[in-house]
């Protein structure tokens, strides 16, 4: 069994902080589950361009507002509390925060934990791990 504590967590080499947003990554490849959980702050006023081609990303509202843009067909989802969205079809996209987000992100296959976006907003497929 695995058990975490967020704020254990966030003052470990778990949190993970980039332009516009930080994330804590409570469960990585590295815990054999077969995807990653973290939970990600979007800072008010970010706009970010996406593009998981590597990986199917779940993501839930736990607070905040604001909306996504799919950069295929133009439309716009507002996001608010209770809202899930999932990047099924690795879709391109635009985040964008009104106001700060918090968000509980699920990836699969699971990320390693010191991904970045590159200049395309893509996490790479391999990267380091993340140990503690």
């Amino acid at each position: 069994m695995i058990v975490r504590h967020l704020p254990e967590a966030i003052a470990s080499g778990r949190r993970i902080q980039s332009t516009g947003w930080e994330s804590t990554r409570l469960v990585l490849k590295n815990d054999n589950a077969g995807f990653s959980f973290h939970i990600t702050t979007i800072y008010r006023g970010a706009e970010l361009p996406m593009h998981y081609r590597n990986h199917i990303e779940s993501v839930y509202c736990i607070s905040g507002s604001g909306e996504i843009e799919t950069v295929a067909d133009g439309k716009i989802y507002p996001i608010a509390p209770g809202t899930i969205y999932v990047l099924d079809q690795h879709d391109q996209h635009i985040l964008r925060a009104e106001t700060e987000m918090v968000m509980a992100c699920v990836f699969n296959p699971p990320l390693h934990g010191t991904e970045v976006h590159d200049a395309d907003g893509v996490y790479p497929l391999e990267a380091e791990a993340v140990t503690d």
